[in-house]
Order: structure tokens, then C-alpha cells, then sequence
């Protein structure tokens, strides 16, 4: 039996009811620069992952992770899921940030391409959603996600659902 040291993590996060009080009081750019700039918390599933380093422009968002033993499978790779929740953040980001105040969104499909495993050895990686298409209802996205050698790691495209948030909520 092969001994193995164990290893710990701890994370502490804001109360994401407290930010979601913002959402559809301002337009979505403006919710994210704001995020960026730390005058509102960022979400939990950020720290959970530790994702990192957000950018945000109208119709384009990036965010970065450094992959760490804490993100693998027991293939000893990062776990897809993780991958798949970088590709459904800057894909939906995107189309956030094309909205108005007023109006959410939700995804309605995330289709997921891998081409390359990761690892620790990977480096930083860099996934930047943009959005194609945005009607009155639905928008389209993709989001690409590369190392720091610039290969591409993964593709998604995601469908959105938009509609108007109860200003009374």
C-alpha cells in the first residue's frame, strides 16, 4: 500500500444573495465591471474553483485559472466539469454583458469540445467567451479556452434564454 500525504484546502466566500440584489438594477456590464473592480463580491463557484483575473467588454469576457491537483479527475487530469464551468462562465458572461438592466438570462445548452487533457503542467489558462448572435429571446455564444502556449484546450458554444428580471425581487 502506497502511503500518500494528504492535502487541504480552504476557501471563504460573500454572501451571493448580497450581489444578486444587483442583478437587473444594473445593466450586466456594469454588474461585472463591478465585480472586476471589487465594489461587489465576486461568486462563489469562483473561489470554489479559484478561478481568477476577469475581463469584461460588451459582447467579449475572458477569465483565467491556474490548474491545480484540487481540479483532478482520478485520471490525474483536470476534470471536465471544470473545464465545461470556465467554457458556461465566459460564454454566459458574455451575453450578460450585452444586456440591459432588467433583463437576465439563463443557459439553455452548453456544447462542450475537448481537444487537449490538462494538468498542472499547463499553465495558466485563459478562456474568452464572445457573443455571435443576440435577439429579443435567446443569444448565442461560444467560448474558447487555451494554455499559455496558445493552444486551443476546448471549444463550447451555449445557447442563452433572455428575459425580463421582477423589478420587485
Amino acid at each position: 500500500m502506497t502511503q500518500t500525504q494528504d492535502r487541504s484546502r480552504t476557501f471563504s466566500w460573500s454572501d451571493p444573495l448580497a450581489g444578486a440584489a444587483h442583478v437587473g438594477r444594473r445593466s450586466g456590464l456594469e454588474l461585472l465591471r463591478a465585480m472586476i473592480a471589487g465594489e461587489l463580491a465576486a461568486p462563489p463557484i469562483m473561489h470554489l474553483i479559484d478561478m481568477a483575473r476577469m475581463e469584461a467588454d460588451e459582447g467579449r469576457v475572458a477569465v483565467e485559472l491556474v490548474p491545480q491537483e484540487f481540479h483532478y479527475n482520478p485520471l490525474g487530469t483536470v476534470h471536465g466539469g471544470v473545464i465545461s464551468t470556465l467554457l458556461d462562465t465566459a460564454a454566459g458572461c458574455a451575453v450578460h454583458s450585452t444586456l440591459p438592466a432588467g433583463v437576465g438570462y439563463t443557459s439553455l445548452d452548453l456544447n462542450v469540445k475537448f481537444l487537449r487533457p490538462v494538468t498542472v503542467d499547463s499553465g495558466r489558462l485563459r478562456c474568452a467567451g464572445t457573443v455571435l448572435q443576440r435577439g429579443r429571446r435567446t443569444a448565442l455564444a461560444e467560448a474558447r479556452l487555451t494554455d499559455t502556449r496558445d493552444r486551443l484546450i476546448a471549444h463550447a458554444t451555449s445557447s442563452c434564454l433572455l428575459f425580463p428580471l421582477d423589478a420587485s425581487a
